[in-house]
């Protein structure tokens, strides 16, 4: 039987999406059977795929809600079956933030959740204060000062690792 695999996202700034939509090609062109919805979108039932991959980007320092209710709805089928877990953040354009263990952002959302995923992986994301609304440009600007990250109103910086995505991608195709 054929392995068929869900991606299930939240994206706040579309950079999360960015790094679905990469993973989904990547994974047809191995001839993967995927499906990727956004959690606002996804109203099925996981029992038809055999891999769940959930990702998730932050906002002042939380997953999206809708993430956490969904785990915490799906948690035992999610046990069940391969379950993966990904987060995508600033923090992460850090080397030593780059883990699971070291992601101050997913251990706390680990901390708080009461799930065991088969696989955990964390991207940095992109910040581009030119797309945010004034409220936001200002709050991370706010946070960006104070872990030492571009605070210029200009700046558009992609930081997510592109071969790191692909590994993640492989690392899936071997689940």
């Amino acid at each position: 039987m054929q392995n068929k695999l869900v991606i299930i996202y939240s994206s706040v700034d579309g950079q999360t999406l960015k790094i679905c939509n990469a993973l989904t090609k990547q994974l047809k062109e191995h001839n993967q059977d995927v499906d990727l919805f956004s959690i606002d979108d996804f109203h099925g039932g996981l029992n038809a795929y055999n891999t769940i991959v959930i990702g998730s980007s932050i906002r002042y320092g939380v997953h999206n809600k809708k993430i956490i209710e969904f785990i915490n709805a799906n948690k035992d089928l999610l046990e069940s079956k391969k379950s993966v877990f990904f987060s995508v953040n600033l923090v992460a354009r850090k080397p030593e933030k780059r883990t699971a263990t070291t992601n101050p952002y997913v251990v706390k959302f680990f901390e708080k959740i009461d799930w065991k995923p088969t696989y955990v992986e964390v991207f940095a994301g992109r910040i581009d204060y030119k797309r945010y609304s004034f409220f936001d440009r200002k709050m991370i600007q706010l946070i960006m000062w104070m872990t030492h990250g571009p605070t210029n109103k200009d700046a558009d910086i992609e930081y997510t690792q592109w071969d790191r995505v692909h590994a993640f991608g492989e690392k899936l195709l071997t689940l």
